[in-house]
């Protein structure tokens, strides 16, 4: 049986179609190889549209051709069908693995902007923790500064307290003095009571001595 005439219409509309399919292909290509970015952008999108459209076409020509062949035809008809199909079959495969390694890097490259992210986000919380901490140093710095200033204070006010009393001291003693000179009878007494007030003066110093030491002490063990 004769093959239909418009088996040639139908083999020429493939051939256009495939030859239309391999330039887009070949831009297809070069896109997942340069390709960098984490989203399908409008012209990898209408590239895909365009090249899923030319695939449905070519598929419906071979649909044609195969009918065409079911009805009678010789070896070499049917031969041309089958590299026909073939070539459908390469394109298709091909397409669909170009597409899933784009879908690949472009999930790989949104991976790796959401931990460079997160990355930057634990920095910035570092960061506030070290202020923080450095703010938390400062204050306990200042307080332990001011109460260094008291300890001085007291210290200062102990010391004013005791050259109060010493001086108050000497005046009984020159006083005492004077007495003792013209009561000879009583100088045994007020020598006692002399070196009475020397040793209360000078436990008294030592006191305070040892009070202000223990408390530098403390304030330089915080």
């Amino acid at each position: 049986m004769e093959v239909p005439t418009s088996w040639d219409a139908l083999r020429k509309q493939a051939r256009k179609l495939e030859a239309q399919l391999d330039e887009q292909m070949n831009l297809y290509r070069k896109l997942v190889s340069t390709n960098v970015s984490i989203k399908v952008d409008a012209a990898e999108s209408d590239l895909e549209s365009w090249i899923d459209r030319l695939l449905k076409q070519l598929q419906q020509v071979n649909s044609q051709m195969q009918a065409l062949v079911s009805t009678g035809g010789s070896e070499v008809v049917s031969h041309t069908l089958t590299r026909h199909q073939e070539i459908l079959q390469d394109l298709t495969q091909e397409y669909y693995r170009l597409r899933k390694s784009l879908r690949a890097k472009q999930e790989h490259a949104s991976l790796l902007e959401d931990f460079k992210e997160f990355d930057r986000t634990r920095l910035d919380l570092e960061d506030g923790s070290e202020q923080h901490a450095l703010l938390k140093e400062h204050a306990s710095i200042s307080r332990s500064t001011g109460q260094m200033d008291n300890v001085i204070s007291q210290a200062h006010a102990t010391l004013g307290t005791l050259v109060l009393q010493r001086s108050t001291f000497g005046g009984i003693n020159s006083k005492l003095s004077n007495v003792s000179s013209r009561l000879p009878t009583v100088n045994t007494i007020l020598s006692a009571i002399k070196r009475k007030k020397s040793m209360d003066t000078l436990i008294l110093s030592l006191v305070a001595s040892v009070c202000t030491f223990l408390i530098f002490i403390y304030w330089l063990s915080k």
